[in-house]
């Protein structure tokens, strides 16, 4: 047996990074963590970084903006994992110039988690940073920086909860409203997947300097399916709001931040169908599920029927 790649994860305690710290340990890999002084001592995330301990991973303390110290975590591992938050995404750059310096990095894997930021139909303001993220990749290329581009899809726990009703905390029991038409697929996975999926790819081959789609076929559904899922479990019909595109982009328009990013996302992926309306080619992508099928991952209509 081949040893398991080292790895390092920044932006660990952030939203996605807890899961493929998770699943980083679980695969038995060596798990570094950047992890600044003030995070260990708040009073959520200091929970979190002792888990991360207790679990067996290596805390390394250090920050994306202190450039040595950035290098000396990266010399001690194989792998980068970036999962830093929409703040620090541009902030990145940091992380290829450590990388760069340091030598030894035998694959990157940017923060994206989302979206292919290459093969999208956004409007703005999502489309500056699906932008930035792109021009990311550019970089990392143009360093010939080894990769793997992370295109985890939609977030299962982000929308499918309220089935993206604006406000809402518990799913509709009365009355939905549905963005565009509802007919258009879109791709949901759930967190702790995309963390074993992720880990999953590090070591493998057929992944290096390709994206990784999760886009497992019983996780690409419409808004209108996973609704009907919904009625079928509740034992109950609806009654369905449809928003017209132009609505929408009005809505966008005229929104503050961050309701306008978080609505235009919704387009792209709900009404555009932007994490399935391309065929993944060899040349460029891999899709996950079909890499890795002992991983028994959670299907939307589970994710559904386990919803309170």
């Amino acid at each position: 047996m081949a040893q398991k790649s080292k790895i390092l994860i920044i932006g660990g305690t952030g939203y996605i990074g807890k899961f493929v710290v998770e699943a980083s340990l679980k695969e038995g890999h060596p798990t570094f963590v950047l992890v600044r002084e003030s995070t260990v001592s708040d009073a959520v995330k200091g929970k979190l970084v002792e888990t991360f301990k207790t679990s067996g991973a290596t805390l390394v303390y250090g920050d994306l903006y202190d450039h040595g110290s950035l290098v000396k975590a990266i010399k001690e591992v194989d792998v980068v994992i970036s999962t830093v938050g929409h703040q620090q995404l541009n902030d990145q750059t940091k992380i290829l110039d450590a990388i760069k310096e340091a030598g030894n990095v035998k694959k990157f894997y940017p923060s994206e988690f989302g979206i292919d930021v290459d093969r999208h139909h956004a409007v703005e303001p999502a489309k500056s940073t699906f932008g930035g993220k792109s021009q990311l990749r550019r970089g990392i290329e143009a360093a010939g920086i080894p990769h793997t581009y992370l295109v985890s899809n939609a977030f299962a726990g982000y929308f499918l909860p309220t089935l993206v009703q604006p406000g809402a905390t518990a799913p509709p029991r009365d009355k939905v409203v549905i963005l565009g038409d509802g007919n258009a697929k879109a791709v949901f996975n759930e967190e702790h997947d995309i963390g074993t999926f992720t880990i999953k790819s590090v070591d493998d081959p057929r992944t290096l300097n390709k994206i990784v789609y999760i886009r497992p076929p019983k996780n690409a559904v419409s808004f209108n399916e996973i609704v009907a899922i919904w009625e079928k479990k509740i034992g109950k019909t609806l009654e369905k709001e449809y928003v017209p595109e132009e609505q929408l982009l009005k809505q966008i328009q005229e929104s503050p931040i961050p309701v306008n990013v978080i609505l235009s996302i919704n387009h792209a992926i709900l009404v555009k169908g932007d994490t399935t309306n391309f065929e993944i080619e060899p040349s460029f992508g891999v899709e996950a599920s079909e890499l890795y099928p002992e991983v028994k991952y959670t299907t939307v209509q589970e994710y559904i029927e386990k919803l309170a």
